[in-house]
């Protein structure tokens, strides 16, 4: 199969839980964040906002907020430079409906698209990221304030690697595709 650049670079893209204490330029984040801005989403919803956190300050208040009791395993990202908040308007009718008819959650998948873009763009800067999943969805929102109808879905960590984690196994091909047929 012929390599691309692309390839290379989802290839090389590793989830980062060390970080080096250098914050990351504002010009960075905002390049990921076009990234995920330019994210396809079912009907053209967009049905999340973006929450980036780098003030030393509130980061650590969210971090606290998020990273605590049982979900202390995840408290290295407080580490990290920045942490991204993924937060889903699950008010979106249009996403209920399509959610309703296919029993397909489409917010969920817009989100997941929306932020790969973030974190691929985040690896072709030189940035590390770690997708989140266990943290206080409760605590997370207090701390950013959100309302009704809004919850963080997923954290992503980011800042420059102070580790370089190992490629991890993958399927092979044929054990992972098939044409016309399962």
């Amino acid at each position: 199969m012929q390599k691309s650049p692309f390839l290379e670079l989802a290839a090389a893209r590793r989830s980062v839980r060390k970080y080096k204490n250098k914050p990351v330029e504002r010009e960075k984040l905002e390049l990921c964040l076009e990234a995920a801005r330019l994210a396809p989403s079912a009907c053209n919803a967009q049905p999340y906002r973006f929450v980036l956190v780098d003030d030393p300050a509130l980061k650590e208040k969210f971090c606290a907020a998020a990273f605590s009791g049982l979900y202390s395993a995840c408290k290295f990202a407080a580490a990290a430079p920045a942490i991204l908040a993924v937060v889903a308007d699950t008010g979106k009718l249009s996403a209920w409906l399509g959610n309703q008819v296919q029993d397909t959650n489409f917010r969920l998948m817009d989100i997941g698209i929306a932020a790969e873009h973030f974190v691929l763009a985040a690896a072709e800067q030189g940035l590390g990221t770690c997708w989140l999943g266990w943290f206080s969805a409760k605590g997370a929102a207090k701390a950013l304030g959100l309302g009704r109808g809004k919850k963080v879905e997923i954290l992503i960590s980011v800042g420059y690697p102070d580790e370089a984690p190992a490629a991890r196994p993958r399927k092979s091909t044929e054990e992972f595709r098939s044409f016309n047929a399962l």
